[in-house]
């Protein structure tokens, strides 16, 4: 069971913004834990029933969580993804939740839940995306990974 301070650390995604949308110059953009939140509503409401949707839910808390350590590393960090995902399993290992198994899956995108999960990742950001182009933003680079649904 984590501890105390694990789980304070872990509700510090709170205050983590999201960088993408920062570089993109929305304002007052949502925090990483805004955007699990966000995955995890569309997927109660999307999940399809052969997905264990606890499993799911699980994922898109928890996949990012790592980002209270190191930070939203985005594609315009020029970080190589090798160096992104050792960060951030360091980060993870060396929180004390028990997260290392779901961010393994979530990594891999062996099962139908990682993968599922990943789309509501590119979900959720293109939404988002819609929802911030009212600040007159060109934010079509956000939504191109998302087909029309």
């Amino acid at each position: 069971m984590a501890s105390r301070e694990a789980l304070i650390e872990a509700l510090g995604l709170k205050d983590v913004v999201r960088a993408g949308w920062l570089r993109a110059g929305v304002e007052n953009p949502e925090s990483v834990a805004a955007h699990s939140w966000g995955m995890a509503m569309l997927a109660t409401q999307l999940c399809p029933e052969d997905l264990n949707l606890q499993r799911v839910l699980e994922l898109c808390i928890l996949h990012d969580v790592a980002e209270v350590r190191v930070g939203d590393i985005t594609p315009h960090d020029n970080i190589a993804s090798e160096e992104k995902h050792r960060l951030e399993s360091e980060a993870i290992q060396g929180m004390g939740i028990e997260a290392n198994a779901i961010f393994a899956e979530y990594e891999a995108q062996e099962t139908p839940e990682s993968r599922f999960v990943r789309y509501l990742d590119k979900l959720d950001m293109a939404l988002q995306a819609e929802i911030y182009e009212s600040q007159n933003l060109d934010l079509s680079e956000f939504k191109k990974d998302v087909e029309d649904w």
